[in-house]
């Protein structure tokens, strides 16, 4: 989905952590910048005042007033128009240094915000570009349960009761934690990075059939949930309907594991599947799941190993001998 963000909306997020005063340009409050924009054109999202690639938030410190200072006044006029006419987001002035009377007159007539702020300039800027960076990512909404599972992001998907909110029960009182039930949303807040979160609507909730909704912090305390996760590995549940006969591809299967990948936004996402049969412990393999992931990341895989392994066995012309 297309993020967005008003004016009035990046002031009241930032207003007490950046200072904000709103000077001018009251009427430009519905102001607003898509994701879209960011990524149409050259600019970036905040940086200091540039004329050439006009940023989206200016942010004017004691240099460039200087500048503005220095330009007679024709061409300053002309410079402050046209900085008006390419419409952002917002200025912002540093230091609360105080805002000359024909930017202000300018900002009022063109409906563009203006504020100051007692931050300085390299403080305004890392900070709005983290924070405008995150507000306008590319975010989607998963059908599933985001658990941590030994320190790594882990989302539970299947069929509409495959088990997949008993399964996360189970986790929990093993000492896992839940992020989010149900509606995890993603959002890429680098290029390979998945960062999951819960709504706050269903923050702390988990639901299950015949017990209803449960209150996890509640129940287990406060070390049972975590806000949010980056997203590591896909453990999907599947229900098989029959034994299928043993092939080729069936017998890799069972050395490898049922291995694959599923893109969200632009990430392919580790996935292995799990089938859902009587008497599996779905907890204990997706804890080993979770463990095989870290050894594969760390360049630790079983099954190379033991295929290597037979190899040898076969090059050295030893028949491997097996119970």
């Amino acid at each position: 989905m297309n993020q967005s963000l008003t004016a009035r909306e990046l002031y009241d997020r930032q207003h007490e952590r950046l200072g904000l005063r709103w000077l001018a340009g009251q009427a430009g409050a519905g102001r607003v910048l898509e994701a879209v924009e960011t990524n149409a054109r050259r600019p970036s999202l905040a940086g200091y005042l540039n004329i050439i690639y006009p940023n989206k938030v200016q942010i004017l410190g004691t240099e460039e007033l200087a500048w503005l200072d220095g330009l007679d006044s024709r061409l300053r006029w002309e410079t402050i128009e046209r900085l008006m006419q390419y419409r952002p987001l917002a200025l912002v002035i540093s230091k609360n240094q105080s805002c000359p009377e024909d930017l202000r007159e300018a900002a009022e007539e063109s409906q563009t915000p203006l504020w100051s702020s007692p931050k300085r300039g390299h403080e305004l800027l890392n900070h709005l570009q983290y924070h405008l960076a995150r507000a306008l990512a590319p975010r989607v909404t998963l059908h599933g349960v985001f658990m941590e599972i030994y320190s790594i992001g882990v989302l539970i998907t299947g069929e509409s009761g495959s088990g997949k909110s008993e399964l996360a029960l189970e986790l929990v009182t093993r000492g896992h934690r839940l992020v989010a039930d149900d509606a995890p949303e993603f959002t890429q807040i680098a290029p390979d990075v998945l960062d999951g979160s819960c709504p706050d609507l269903l923050q702390d909730l988990l639901e299950l059939r015949g017990l209803g909704v449960l209150n996890i912090r509640q129940m287990f305390g406060d070390t049972a949930v975590k806000r949010n996760k980056y997203l590591r590995l896909i453990v999907h549940l599947s229900r098989p309907n029959a034994e299928p006969q043993m092939s080729g591809e069936d017998g890799m299967v069972r050395l490898t594991g049922d291995l694959g990948v599923r893109r969200v936004l632009d990430l392919d996402v580790p996935m292995i599947t799990l089938p859902v049969m009587p008497g599996r412990n779905l907890a204990v393999l997706t804890e080993a799941a979770a463990r095989t992931h870290i050894l594969r990341a760390k360049g630790i895989d079983p099954a190379a190993a033991f295929l290597a392994r037979h190899s040898h066995f076969l090059e050295r012309g030893e028949e491997p001998t097996l119970p």
